[in-house]
Order: structure tokens, then C-alpha cells, then sequence
């Protein structure tokens, strides 16, 4: 049994594991990293961000072929099986690996291989898996394990057919006709994504819309061109039990319907991953889906132990992620605290979402008077060249100081455009107006150039007045 003592051990290391460990080392820290798989990374380069992604990246090209006339006069439509797209999206994981890996190498952060278990507050023992042990020693411990798919117990996942957001990156198999259950963010992602390879896709919601949290506008626009692609939508709907079989799967709905298909898809939560830590040993306490609470410093009730990323749920993004790791590691060099602000949102749909701020709904209940600018995609010089004249950019305004209240995107690569956007909103005072879009010359033709259009657009409202 080997010891070992670090001033900060972070448990997990995906991206807010990763940014907590490498900025508490750029501050002269002794800093260990516990990952219980064999490569860094975490479930974002593993399970979820990276390789879903790159498999939604895969099937947008295999549209693209199939749709764009110059592609068709070089032959047939191409229908490629749901394993061979997935073969070609993972190719990004073992780079995703060595680059993260360097970043251990650089700074110095030592990397230990095993299940983590907590021993007291200070201390925890890593099972190595060949019976070898070790134990490690810390002033300051963060837990970054991350979350997984919300497992009810009633739903068989052993059997082949019944897959949820990890094991899906596993089927070998090009089902038909899929279920999806679940219709958040990674349930509408697959949806598109299966629907993209001509799979026929039942999408389960049980609530009376589409991502209720974007503006309703673009919730919309999402569920048009879903249907649009083939995927049918069932609102306000429950699952009663779940029926596999060697052929099929059926889902038992509590409105009576019944639904059969080749195989379903879970996508229905997540829930965080503390089961395996032994944390009573620590005096913490986890909610029912196995989170960490957390002041906003992201201490939890025992002083030493701070948690970071989807273990203390929401916002459950990467990109967020990085952030409170560097801002954990902060707190713990004795800095402020930075509290995430402005968070955007990005839904790789296809085709994609981005939005910061506020929605219209938000804003009439404040009672705020704002006025909507709008830039049909199809309208961009860049859209009609490029065939990505799918979409829109909505910027919501006040109508007496012109700031900024809200960048709402639907379209291809909604989720680097709104970015634009983000920047202006940011500035203080009159810097975040409208009128910055206005009196800046923007490239042309780009799709950057929907800003200018939207500007336009809302101000026409105004002076119409």
C-alpha cells in the first residue's frame, strides 16, 4: 500500500476536475487527480460531450451529401449503417485523450488510476482494481465525478434493446424505428440524430412542449423541423413499463397507448456519481439523484471538500464546468470566488440551439418594455452560398436604452454565433447596446452579418412607432 500527500486531490477528471487540478497547480500547489478510468478525460470525452457530438458532426455530413445537388450528380443517396457512422465520430476520443493528457504531463499534476473511496474527510483509499491499494492524504479535496444516466429501476437495461445515453454509444445495430423517452436536451439531440439517418423516432415528452426553458419561439422552430425530419412528438406523456423482447421493445404508456419499436432510448435524467465514494465517511449527504450540494463557493457542509461540475447539477454543462474547476481552485488559494454569469446555452440539435438571456416570456412577465430584431438565415448572403439558410438570430432589446436582453439562435452553428452576442451583453452601461450592430462594418458575406440584419430588423420596429 502506497501513501501519498497532496495539498488538493480532485476526484474525477473531466472538464471541471481538469481546470481545477491544472489552475491549483499554476498556483504552486502539490495536486493529485483520481480517474477510475484507464485514459483522463471523464464522461465528456468518454460518454457524452465529445463523442456524441462528433456522431452528430458524422450524420450532418451524410445529410449534407444526400441533399446537396452537387454531391447527387457524382451518384445515389448513401445510407450508411448506424455503426459505421459511430466507428468514424469515435476516431476524436483517442486524440481528445492525448492532448488532455499532456496537459498532467505540463503541469506537474500527478495522475492516480483506481476507484476513489473516502476513508474520512481527509483521506481517501484508491482501489487500483488488481488489489493494490493506495491511500492519499489532502488538505483540500474536490469531488468532479461527474453524473450518468438516471437508471429507474423498473426498466431492464441489461436487455439489448433498452439502451440510455452511454450504452447507445455501443449498439452495433441499426435499429428501423427507435424510442426515444425523454425529450430534454439529450433526448431532442438523439432524436435529430437518428432521424438524420432515416430512423424512424417516436419522441416521448412528458411535458406540453419542447425545452420549455428557450424562448417559445425556438422551442418552436425545433419541433417544426423535427417533425419536419420525420420524428414524431408525443406531449405530456408517461411511461407505465417498459416490454422487451428478442425482436422488439414496447412502451406501455399511462394514457393507454402502446408503442413498439426495434429499440428504445432512455434519456429521461441523470443522476450524479457519489454512490461509489463512501461518503458517509465524510458526514456528507447527497439528494436523491446522488448530487452534492454546495455554497456558492462550491464548499459543501464539511469545509475541506468542495464538488464541482454535474455532481452538484444544474447548469450540467461543460463548458461551465471548466469554469467553476478554475473557480474551486481559486476559493481554495484564498481568491473570490467568480460566480458564473451568462451562462449560454448550446442544444447540438440539427439543427443547433444557442441563447443567452432572457426569453420573451421573462421579460413580459417582468414587464419589461422590449422590442424583437430578427434575421432570417435565409436572408444571409453566407446562408444561401453555404445551404445553411435553416434558422434565425433573435436579439431582444430595450426599447428606451437599446441593451441587450437576450440572443436567441436557431440554425447551423448557432452555438458560435451567439458568442457575438454574449460579448456585447457583457460590456457596462451604454457599451451593451443595439446600436453597436449598427455602426460595426461586419465581414461580408458571414453569417456574423445576421447581427447587423437583426439590428435593422428591431430598430424598423422602433421607428415605425
Amino acid at each position: 500500500m502506497a501513501d501519498h500527500t497532496y495539498d488538493v486531490l480532485v476526484i474525477g477528471s473531466g472538464p471541471a476536475g481538469e481546470s481545477a487540478a491544472m489552475s491549483a497547480a499554476k498556483s504552486g500547489l502539490r495536486v493529485a487527480v483520481i480517474e477510475s478510468r484507464s485514459h483522463v478525460g471523464g464522461n465528456c470525452a468518454h460518454k457524452g460531450t465529445i463523442p456524441s457530438k462528433s456522431l452528430r458532426h458524422a450524420v450532418k455530413q451524410l445529410i449534407r451529401y444526400n441533399s446537396v445537388s452537387l454531391f447527387r450528380e457524382m451518384g445515389d443517396t448513401r445510407w450508411l449503417s448506424y455503426p459505421r457512422v459511430l466507428s468514424a465520430a469515435s476516431k476524436v476520443i483517442p486524440k481528445q485523450v492525448e492532448l488532455h493528457t499532456e496537459f498532467y504531463i505540463r503541469n506537474r499534476v500527478n495522475l492516480h488510476t483506481g476507484l476513489a473511496s473516502f476513508i474520512d474527510a481527509n483521506t481517501v483509499s484508491v482501489d487500483q482494481g488488481d488489489g493494490a491499494q493506495e491511500t492519499i492524504t489532502a488538505k483540500s479535496i474536490i469531488i468532479a465525478t461527474g453524473s450518468r444516466p438516471y437508471r429507474p429501476v423498473d426498466v431492464d437495461f441489461e436487455h439489448p434493446r433498452v439502451y440510455d445515453s452511454d450504452t447507445i454509444l455501443e449498439m452495433q445495430h441499426t435499429p428501423r424505428h427507435m424510442i426515444i423517452y425523454g425529450a430534454g436536451v439529450i433526448g431532442c439531440e438523439y432524436a435529430s440524430i437518428f432521424a438524420g439517418l432515416g430512423v424512424t423516432v417516436d419522441l416521448i415528452n412528458n411535458r406540453d412542449r419542447l425545452l420549455s426553458f428557450l424562448d417559445d419561439e425556438i422551442s418552436d422552430a425545433l419541433s417544426y423541423h423535427l417533425r419536419d425530419g420525420g420524428v414524431t412528438v408525443r406531449h405530456s406523456e408517461e411511461y407505465e413499463s417498459i416490454e422487451p423482447s428478442e425482436h422488439s421493445v414496447t412502451l406501455h404508456l399511462k394514457s393507454g397507448k402502446r408503442l413498439k419499436a426495434d429499440a428504445i432510448l432512455w434519456c429521461n435524467g441523470r443522476s450524479g456519481n457519489t454512490d461509489k465514494l463512501n461518503i458517509d465517511a465524510t458526514g456528507l449527504e447527497v439528494d436523491y439523484r446522488g448530487n452534492l450540494q454546495v455554497s456558492q463557493d462550491y464548499r459543501t457542509s464539511v469545509d475541506n471538500i468542495f464538488a464541482v461540475g454535474d455532481v452538484i447539477g444544474w447548469p450540467s454543462l461543460a463548458s461551465a464546468s471548466f469554469d467553476q474547476g478554475r473557480a474551486v481552485a481559486a476559493v481554495i488559494t484564498g481568491e473570490p470566488c467568480k460566480p458564473l454569469t451568462n451562462v449560454p446555452t448550446g442544444i447540438y440539435t440539427i439543427p443547433e440551439i444557442s441563447s443567452i438571456g432572457k426569453t420573451e416570456t421573462e421579460l413580459t412577465a417582468a414587464r419589461v418594455p422590449y422590442e424583437v430584431g430578427r434575421a432570417l438565415f435565409k436572408h444571409t448572403a453566407r446562408g444561401q452560398i453555404s445551404g445553411e439558410d435553416v434558422g434565425m438570430l433573435k436579439l431582444l432589446f430595450h426599447v428606451d436604452s437599446l441593451e441587450i436582453l437576450g440572443v436567441h439562435c436557431f440554425g447551423a452553428e448557432a452555438a458560435e454565433i451567439v458568442h457575438i452576442g454574449q460579448a456585447i451583453m457583457s460590456q457596462s452601461g451604454a457599451a451593451n447596446s443595439i446600436q453597436f450592430f449598427l455602426d460595426t462594418t461586419f465581414n461580408y458575406p458571414t453569417m456574423a452579418e445576421a447581427y447587423r440584419l437583426a439590428a435593422l430588423d428591431g430598430m424598423s420596429r422602433i421607428n415605425r412607432r
